[in-house]
Order: structure tokens, then C-alpha cells, then sequence
């Protein structure tokens, strides 16, 4: 995480781009018990907290701990940044460009999108504007890990999560292209679920999902997660990973239909808990539901909601959602 730091120092200085929002509110929303078993996590009586304001489009969230209390790194895709919260410092500007570094316009989503951790702890991002999932190395600048499929370059790589073996998992629908699904510059016509072995080889797990988005693995990584942002079939599925590293047939563990006539948004990015219960946004917040498919509750932010993390020892968990960057703390 040196070089973290070190690109921290960098861009500090640059206060002008970190956004602020005197309207920012204190708290938003409210939780929806559905479950006793939800309660395992948060009361009914639980504060959404709004850590900061004022942005874009916040994505891809990432938790990196330390000694000095841990910090969170979060994509604005529009701003084509990557920013920095941590409780002593507030918001800091981490990475510009995180994204698009061409020197024309490109569309209204060029930047990062999801955000995670290699298992060198290095940052590892989705790029829609240059199309790419990259690696940020240490002492160093970025380094391509995967852009291309049979010779034809991905659409716009979206959420992305590794197991412990070093195995990348990720997403690739079109939402970064300038005209996304018809775009000119589109060069697959299909949108993948892939599996980057750490051996280096590129596999496409499955191309079913019409518009693939979030990704996660259950705890003993043998069930595969994928969030489903379609209009038309708005879903959350669960996918057993066999063991030669394909998928066999998934099962669908949730659909967002009829939440959507409640609130804006569409199933997006997820993250699993160390009992293997899923934490994905949607509609209106995060859905909490059971690896067998049932909802406990949701956490309703009352907007558009885009992904979600925990902290390293999962005692709060955080959420963009539109604007904003929110918290929730865990029992």
C-alpha cells in the first residue's frame, strides 16, 4: 500500500476538484427489516450515515486498513477520479485520470468503476473509458491485466473481485462506451462474465446475462455472484463454480421487478458477508439476502444505488449511492 500513499501526496494539493455540498444531510433513510435475521447485522433503528456529498455518480468502493485507522478509495465515473475518505482526514482527491486517458471526449461514464484489492493488496480497477481491468503497481504506474477477448477489446469492464488463489473474476457490460449498447467502437456483441486465471488465461464464464454488474464469491468460493442490471429482467443469481473453473447452471436468488415501481435504480454492485449473506444495491439501497435466496431486509437510501463494501473486520459498511458516500455501522 506504499504506493498509495505516495500517489496520495501527490494529488492532495489538488482541493480544488474534491466536491462539497453545504445541502449534504446528516443522515438519509431508513431500515427495512424484512427478517429476524437481519438483525444479526443492523436494528431497524440503525443510522444511514452521509460521510460526504456532493459528487457525480460514487462506485466501486474499496476498504484498504492499516495502522492509522484504514481508508476508503471510491470511483466518481463522471469526474473520471478516483477519491480517498478516511475519518481523520475527510475527502481527498486520489487518481485523475482513474479511467479514460485520451485526449477526446468520451461519453458521460469515463472513468473507474468497480475497485478492489489484489492479493498483493494492490489496487485493481475497471476502466471503462480505456477498457481495461489494471493493476496499480507498487512504486510505479498502472499495468493492463486484461483488454481484450479473442482479439477484440472488452466493452467497458464494470465490477470485478478476486479469490484467494489469485483468480480475477469481472464484469463487462457497455455503460462506459460513449453510446454504450450501440456504440460504434463496440467490438463484442455480447456482454461477458470472465474468469482471468492467475495463470494469465482468459476464459468467458458466460455471456446469458444480458447486462452483467456486479460480481462477488461466496466465502469457500465455490458459488459465483452476478447482479443483473437489465430493466427487463432485473435479477441478482447465484452461479456454483465447478472444478475445472466453469459455471454450471445458475439460479436466480432474487428479482428487483416490483421494487422498481418503489424506487429508482437497478440491481448493481454487491458484496458478500463472512456468513456468505449478500449485501447488493438496488432500488432504493441494499438488499440483504441469504445465500438460499431469502430477503432479510434493505438498508433504502431512497435513490439510485450503485455498490457496496465492508471495513476489514465488517463492523460498518459502506455504500455510494448517487451522490453520495454513506455508512452504516454493524453490530
Amino acid at each position: 500500500m506504499r504506493n498509495l500513499c505516495f500517489l496520495l501526496a501527490a494529488f492532495a494539493a489538488c482541493v480544488c476538484t474534491v466536491p462539497c455540498d453545504a445541502q449534504t444531510p446528516a443522515t438519509l433513510g431508513h431500515i427495512e427489516v424484512l427478517s429476524p435475521k437481519l438483525e444479526k447485522f443492523v436494528d431497524a433503528e440503525t443510522k444511514i450515515e452521509v460521510l460526504a456529498g456532493g459528487f457525480t455518480w460514487t462506485e466501486g468502493p474499496v476498504w484498504f486498513g492499516g495502522d492509522g485507522g484504514g481508508y476508503l478509495l471510491f470511483s466518481d465515473i463522471p469526474r473520471n477520479s478516483i477519491f480517498r475518505w478516511s475519518a481523520a482526514r475527510g475527502v481527498e482527491l486520489f487518481m485523475r485520470p482513474s479511467g479514460y486517458t485520451g485526449v477526446s471526449y468520451y461519453g458521460l461514464e469515463p472513468g473507474s468503476n468497480g475497485l478492489t484489492r489484489d492479493p498483493q493488496g494492490r489496487l485493481t480497477m475497471c476502466e471503462h473509458g480505456d477498457r481495461r481491468v489494471s493493476v496499480l503497481t507498487r512504486g510505479g504506474g498502472k499495468r493492463t491485466l486484461v483488454d481484450m477477448f479473442e482479439g477484440k477489446r472488452l466493452n467497458s469492464p464494470n465490477d470485478l473481485t478476486f479469490d484467494k488463489a489469485g483468480n480475477l473474476y469481472f464484469t463487462d457490460p457497455p455503460y462506459g462506451l460513449p453510446e454504450r449498447a450501440e456504440d460504434p467502437r463496440r467490438e463484442l456483441d455480447f456482454c461477458g462474465v470472465y474468469r482471468l486465471g492467475s495463470d494469465g488465461k482468459l476464459s468467458l464464464l458466460t455471456k446469458q446475462m444480458t447486462r452483467p454488474n456486479g460480481i462477488g464469491l461466496s466465502p469457500d468460493e465455490k458459488t459465483l455472484y452476478v447482479a443483473q442490471s437489465d430493466p427487463e429482467n432485473p435479477i441478482w443469481m447465484a452461479f456454483p463454480i465447478q472444478d475445472d473453473g466453469t459455471l454450471g447452471e445458475g439460479k436466480q436468488l432474487q428479482n428487483a421487478s416490483a421494487a422498481m415501481k418503489e424506487y429508482p435504480g437497478l440491481p448493481d454492485g454487491l458484496t458478500v458477508a463472512n456468513d456468505g449473506t449478500l449485501f447488493g444495491s438496488g432500488p432504493g439501497g441494499v438488499y440483504v439476502i441469504s445465500p438460499e435466496g431469502e430477503l432479510l431486509g434493505r438498508i433504502i437510501t431512497g435513490g439510485r444505488c450503485s455498490n457496496c463494501t465492508f471495513d476489514t473486520e465488517q463492523k460498518t459498511l459502506y455504500i455510494t449511492a448517487d451522490d453520495y458516500l454513506c455508512r452504516v455501522k454493524l453490530k
